[in-house]
Parts: structure tokens; sequence; C-alpha cells
């Protein structure tokens, strides 16, 4: 049996670890959860008089610091003054100084949205006329690098925490109360309280570089971590500090003083240990609740409740199921997890599996905003998964369910306390043949020693003041000898219970199911760690409304704006070109490139080209070749069109060294 309890012991690690690399390799940089829908300049206008100030609008409220909002002139000098301040709402500025020279300019920011997520961009505007830039932002990333995929891991092992330290402490006791006295669900949910509590802290450290510069070195710099501690994260950190440190108290009653009372003392401490459980367990949930998702946007009122019972369902659930794997795994061979324990579970499970529905579906709501999102954008993409995920987890779960059944109809057709010796000896109840053995055994090995001795009883009597030494150390060799064996005895004997009980096939199938659950529910964490990580769906369409909304309006103002699909045939090869074109008359002109996916989000790809065709005059094609500016963007400027017609736009992109096409569209130009 150990033999084959071992692989799927090794597989539940491997998914594990699979689970881990699916986090980490859609990780990359943190998605912004906090979109820019405005500026002013507009990005690539070219205006005729110098700013006297930058404003960006934002989805949502930001944080800024001194170093939030950047302004660089042509050869990378800084040109703002001040720091950045709120005018109104959303709309953030910072102040210019005066007679700036003509040239195109470089806005950079790198903000922290209310959803605690760092947001980085940049674009450029001209003053008079477009010129070369030296500034260069294409490797501008917010949450990225080495301390990004820390700051992930550290997430991921928060909520590992804290699922595996609640779930396992309602599991003992709404579900299986002798599990106190359990080592394993000991160590268990110790485990848990540890993960939660290193990741905690390591998050409070990592979180000034995170939202900052992103270096290694900063993690252990003591002013950010003041800045930390003033913020709205910061402060959800500490609080789950404070929270973990009665969480160790309530672990240590449970675990500890719980087990030696009397029943009736029990029942007091039960609905003692119940109620200050729920209130430290809503108030760790209430931790990522008040400071991520659920505190910004629509209804955020309504939303941290929900989120907080989200949370404590997905405990409830996963947790109790990881303790339910270890009763039934690593429970002593005298304390076997029963089949009434695994029917509240069942019960409890089925409790937050409705509540998990009910909020869940007012969350996609809340998060997604119209049905579109689910395919348009990689938030809902990802909570596709997620539901599938969860299908599964419950078909397993209805297996596991019959298992139930039939173990308990088994205990209550033959109860093993009357009917089976053997059952009973799994269960640790001595049989009275057992206990005649017992008394029999210590008869026959008094016989065994004395047989001879009544026949020569005199000799025995003269030689013993002789002898009397050497009869002592016997004596106390064979008492030793005695204790060893019955040792021994005592190991076989648990062995066999062991090998009994794992041969029932009902416990067996039900350790099967409840083990393919715990593999599902490694990945579904993963799959929903990243989803706190994602742009909602409804914010990532605002603001590809609101960008299309300035590109009409730039449209309207002279700018040309084309749009070409694109597939170069390879792997991750679609995507949509944008060509602005500003402002589209005979002469010089600004020209600006924005390669997207087909969700709307930035594409960076090897190489980007432009041509230009007059085949009405058979002039062209005037090959351009943009300038990199950042992630999905390429920029021109001084793009000479010779004469006014309807004009061939051809866009060549290559997303790898060997796929490459060519897209095209006709426009009027001049």
């Amino acid at each position: 049996m150990t033999q084959t309890i071992a692989p799927r012991v090794r597989t539940l690690v491997l998914l594990l670890l699979a689970a881990t690399g699916l986090l980490f390799a859609g990780a990359g940089p943190v998605s912004a959860h906090a979109a820019v829908t405005g500026s002013a300049p507009q990005q690539g206008a070219v205006v005729d008089k110098a700013p006297t100030q930058v404003s960006l609008t934002f989805s949502e409220k930001v944080a800024l610091s001194g170093d939030s909002l950047r302004v660089l002139d042509p050869k990378g000098k800084r040109v703002d003054r001040g720091d950045p301040a709120n005018l109104t709402g959303t709309t953030y500025a910072v102040k210019l100084h005066g007679g700036l020279p003509d040239g195109t300019y470089t806005v950079t920011y790198q903000v922290v949205s209310e959803d605690s997520h760092p947001v980085a961009g940049a674009y450029t505007f001209s003053i008079g006329a477009p010129s070369q830039t030296t500034v260069s932002v294409s490797g501008q990333t917010a949450g990225g690098g080495v301390v990004g995929t820390l700051y992930g891991f550290g997430r991921y092992v928060s909520y590992a925490g804290f699922i595996v330290m609640v779930g396992g402490a309602a599991f003992v006791l709404a579900c299986w109360q002798r599990g106190a006295g359990v080592r394993a669900l000991q160590r268990l949910t110790v485990a848990g309280w540890l993960a939660l509590t290193t990741a905690t802290l390591g998050l409070l450290l990592l979180r000034g570089s995170y939202t900052g510069s992103g270096k290694v070195g900063d993690v252990f710099d003591l002013d950010l971590l003041g800045q930390v501690l003033q913020t709205k994260t910061g402060a959800a950190l500490v609080s789950r500090l404070l929270l973990l440190a009665a969480a160790a108290l309530f672990i240590a009653v449970l675990f500890g003083a719980y087990e030696k009372r009397e029943d009736e003392e029990k029942r007091d401490l039960t609905f003692g240990l119940a109620v200050g459980g729920v209130v430290v367990s809503a108030g760790l949930a209430a931790s990522w609740a008040m400071s991520e998702h659920a505190s910004t946007g629509l209804q955020a009122g309504i939303a941290m409740p929900v989120d907080i019972i989200h949370l404590l369902a997905v405990a409830g659930w996963l947790g109790g199921l990881a303790a339910l794997l270890v009763a039934l795994y690593r429970a002593p061979a005298d304390t076997p997890v029963d089949a009434l324990a695994v029917r509240r579970f069942s019960r409890l499970a089925f409790g937050s599996v409705l509540a998990l529905v009910a909020t869940g579906i007012y969350q996609s709501w809340r998060q997604l905003g119209s049905w579109t999102a689910f395919t348009d954008t990689r938030y809902g993409q990802l909570l596709l998964v997620k539901i599938g995920l969860v299908a599964v987890l419950v078909g397993i779960a209805w297996v596991s369910r019959r298992w139930t059944g039939r173990l308990a109809e088994a205990v209550v057709v033959k109860p093993r306390e009357e009917s089976d010796p053997v059952a009973a000896a799994d269960a640790g109840v001595d049989t009275e043949a057992d206990a005649d053995a017992d008394e029999k055994e210590p008869a026959r090995a008094g016989a065994s020693g004395s047989g001879s001795g009544s026949t020569s009883a005199g000799k025995g009597a003269a030689a013993s003041g002789k002898k009397g030494a050497a009869v002592s150390d016997k004596a106390d060799g064979e008492s030793e000898r005695a204790a060893q064996l019955a040792r021994q005895q005592a190991a076989i004997d648990t062995a066999r219970r062991k090998e009994r009980r794992d041969a029932d096939p009902n416990r067996f199938g039900l350790r099967r199911s409840v083990l393919a659950e715990a593999g599902v529910a490694v990945v579904l964490l993963a799959v929903t760690t990243m989803l706190t990580s994602t742009e909602p769906g409804r914010t990532e369409e605002e603001a590809k409304a609101a960008t299309s909304a300035s590109a009409a309006d730039a449209s309207s103002a002279g700018a040309l704006t084309l749009d070409m699909s694109f597939d170069t045939g390879g792997k991750d090869g679609k995507g949509v070109v944008r060509v602005d074109l500003d402002p589209a008359r005979v002469g010089g002109n600004e020209m600006h490139v924005y390669v997207q996916r087909p969700n709307g989000r930035a594409f960076d790809i090897p190489e980007v080209k432009v041509a230009f065709t007059l085949e009405s005059q058979d002039i062209g094609p005037l090959p351009v070749v943009p300038d990199h500016i950042t992630t999905g963007h390429w920029s021109a400027s001084g793009v000479q069109i010779p004469m006014a017609g309807e004009w061939k736009v051809s866009v060549t992109v290559r997303t790898s060294d060997i796929d490459q096409t060519t897209v095209s569209k006709n426009a009027q130009i001049g």
C-alpha cells in the first residue's frame, strides 16, 4: 500500500511545481489596473506653443511620488519642475519650465493604482515640429524583473498559507475534533501559519522596490519601507501581521489545551474557538479585500464584504480538503478519520461551493461588465479557465461524496467494534481474546523459567549464595529482552492495523478521489493568484474605448488613422497594427505605429517597416523605418508626402526571425 501511495504524493508535488511554473510563466510585468484614458498634450500631438504643464487622466485614482511623472527633452534632460499634483478626480499634472524649444518631448509615468498594482508607460508629443530624440523607454516596466518575480511568488505563498491555516483549523473544529491530537494535522496548520507570516514579511520588504525602481538592493531600504507603511497596502500588510499573532494564540489553544478538556468544557471551548476563529479569519481576508480589486471601482462597499466571504469559502473548501487528505494518509492507525467526519466535511464543502458560486457571479459581473470581455480580455480568459477548473473540482468532489456514502453504509451495516475483531483492532479496541492472551503471556513466560526448579529446590538453595549476582544479571537481561519484544510486537500490530485499514476499498477510493481534488486545487490556486494580478476586463475595455475616442478626435482634427490586422503564421503571430499620420498632408508628417495583440494589449515585435506608394503616379514605394519608442510603439518624424492623392500605406511586421508579413490599406493624404 505504501508503494501505491508514494507515486500519488509525488504526482501532487509535480502538480504543485507545474502550477508554480504556470504562475510565473504568465507573470512578467504585472498588468496595469489603472489605464491612461487621456492626456494633455495628447499622444503624438504637435502643439504651436510650449505648454505650461503636462497632465494625465487615469481610469481610477493612483498614488504618486516625486518622480511619478517626468518630462524629458530630445536630449533626455528633465524639463518638469516640482512634484506632480492631483488636479481633479483622476487627473494628475506636473509643471514645466518656461521657454522650452521646439522638438519632441517624452512623458514617462510610474504610479501605483488604487488596487495596489504598479503602472508604468510613456508617450511623446512635439512643440513646433517633431525632431529626433535620444530618449529610449523601451525597457520601461512596472513590477517586473527579479523583484516582480519574488513578489508574485510571495502572493502565491500568502494565499496558500491562508487557505491551509484557516481550512485546517476549520476541519478540526467543525468536522473532526479528534484530529486536534493528530500530529500531522497540527503540522499542516502550523505550516500554513508560518507560510503566511513569512510571505507577509517578505511582501512588506519587497513592496517599495516592487512599485518603484525594481532593484534588489532597494529591498532593505528603510526609507522606502517607511513610505510603504504610509500606503494602503502597507497598512493592510501590517494589520495582517497583527492578526497572525492572534491566529497563533488560536492555534495554540486548538491543538494544545482543547484535546485535554472534558466533554462539557469542550463544548464551551468549541463555541469560543469558533467565534474567535471566524473573527480572525475574516480579518485576515479583509487585509486582501481592503487593498486590492474589491477596494476600488464599482460598488466597493458591497464588493469588499463579498470578497471576504469568497476568500473564507475558498479556505473552507480547499484548505479543508488539504486537511482531509492529510488525515486520510497520515492519521495514526489507532486514530483513523471516520465516516462521520468525512460527511461533515462534505456538508462544509457543499456550503462553501454555494458561497463561491454566489460571490463569484457578482465578482465576475463587477470585474467584466460585458459578455464580450470573457473572450476579448486576458482577465476574462483567465476567469474562464478558473470556472472550468472549479467545474472539474466539483465533479471530483461528487465522486468523493459517493465514496463517503459507501464508507458510511459499510460502517452502519457492519459495526466494526461488535462484529469484526480485526476491525476492532484497527480502531484501537482490544477484544476479549487479546485481553486473555495478554494475561496469559506473562504466566507462560514465568512457567518457562521455573519448570525444573521445583524438582531441585535443595540444590538451588545451596547454590543461591554463590550465584546470586549472576541470577540477578540474568533476570535484568530477560526483562530488557521482554520489553524489546513487546515494543517489536506493538510495532507489528500497528503496521498490521494500518495495512488492514488501508485495504478497505471504500476508504482507498475516497483517498484517491480526494488526492485528485487536491491536485486540481493546487492548479486552481495558481490561476486565481494570476487573476488577482491581471487588469479587470471592465477597466481594460474602458481604456480601449478611451483610446478609440482619442484616435477619433485626432482623426477629426485632420490626422489619419489606419488599423490593419495581421497574421505572420508563426507562434503568437496575430495582432493589429495602427498607423497614425499627422497632419496627413503634403510635406512633413509625424507618424506613430502601434502594434497590439488581438485583445488590445501592447505587442513588442522585433521589427516594423512602413512604405507609402502612390500607384496612380508611379511614386514609391517610399520606405520609412520608425524608431522604437516603448512597448508596442514606434515613431518617425519628418515623413515626407510629396503630393496629394490616394496613397497605399504598407506595413511590414516581423514577429520572429523567420515570421513576417505585409499588410496594406489605401487612404487619401493631402
